[in-house]
């Protein structure tokens, strides 16, 4: 058995990361560091999906781009000390989870935990 080094498996996650995924329609996250609280932070945002799939503004109907979009307000603002203490926020906290979709669930999780390693050592963090 060959084992991945770990050039290959960031070579893997990068090519992992530019396919097609279908986006959640109960909305997205952004996920910040609080440093100075020592907290991990997802902003969730709502969107609507047209006919290609792409992400819309509920109120307005308009694609929401990616880059240089104004600044929208967050449904809902969670907060946590750790990966775990937030993604059962997320995933147990209400009647009604703020993620409809399996894979945006695990998403999540892997991002939560990668921002709780950059709040421990101090790096930055990139949400993918």
């Amino acid at each position: 058995m060959t084992s991945f080094s770990a050039e290959q498996r960031r070579s893997l996650d990068e090519r992992l990361s530019q396919r097609f995924i279908a986006l959640d329609p109960a909305g997205y996250f952004l996920i910040k560091l609080d440093r100075a609280a020592g907290e991990l932070i997802a902003e969730h945002y709502g969107n609507g999906l047209d006919e290609r799939g792409l992400a819309t503004d509920p109120d307005t109907g308009e694609v929401i781009s990616c880059r240089g979009a104004g600044p929208r307000e967050p449904l809902k603002i969670y907060r946590g000390r750790s990966a775990k203490e937030l993604g059962m926020a997320l995933s147990e906290g209400e009647a009604l989870p703020p993620i409809s979709c399996l894979d945006h669930a695990l998403y999540l999780g892997r991002e939560l935990q990668k921002a709780e390693l950059c709040l421990e050592s101090g790096s930055d963090y990139i949400q993918d």
